[in-house]
C-alpha cells in the first residue's frame, strides 16, 4: 500500500460515519520529508519541522513559543511525551503521532472535535508501531 493512500483512506476518511473529515493530513519522515500529503496540508517551513522533531526528542520546548504549522500557530496542549504533540487554534487543533520512522499529522476544525481527530491519528499511528514502522 502506498503512503498516498494511507492518508487519503485512513487519514482523510469518513469518521465514525458522520461524513466528517479531517481538514488536512500528511506523513512525514523523522526527519521531516514528506512521505504523502492531502492537498489541504499546509507546506511546513524548515524550521517548523525542525521544532516538532524537537519536541519529539525533548517535550516541553514548544510550549512556551508555541507549535507553528506553515506560518499557523497553534497552543500546544496536553499529549504524550516523545510519542504524541496536540495542537489548539480556535476551534481546531492538530494532532501529530510519531512512529519508529514516521509522523502522521492530522489538522482538524469543527464539526469534527479533538477526540475524533486524536482517535483517527493515534489508532493508524499505533497500526504502524505494530507492523514495526
Amino acid at each position: 500500500m502506498s503512503w498516498q493512500t494511507y492518508v487519503d483512506d485512513h487519514l482523510m476518511c469518513d469518521i465514525e460515519g458522520t461524513g466528517n473529515h479531517l481538514t488536512a493530513a500528511a506523513i512525514l519522515g523523522t526527519d521531516g520529508s514528506v512521505w504523502a500529503q492531502s492537498t489541504s496540508f499546509p507546506e511546513l517551513k524548515p524550521n517548523e519541522i525542525a521544532g516538532i522533531i524537537k519536541e519529539f526528542d525533548e517535550p516541553n520546548t514548544l510550549a512556551p513559543t508555541g507549535l507553528y504549522m506553515g506560518g499557523e500557530k497553534y497552543m500546544v496542549i496536553q499529549g504524550e511525551p516523545t510519542v504524541v504533540i496536540r495542537g489548539k487554534k480556535g476551534t481546531g487543533g492538530v494532532c501529530i503521532k510519531k512512529t519508529g520512522q514516521a509522523m502522521l499529522f492530522g489538522i482538524y476544525e469543527e464539526p469534527v472535535n479533538p477526540g475524533q481527530c486524536n482517535l483517527v491519528v493515534e489508532r493508524l499511528g499505533d497500526y504502524l508501531v505494530d507492523q514495526g514502522m
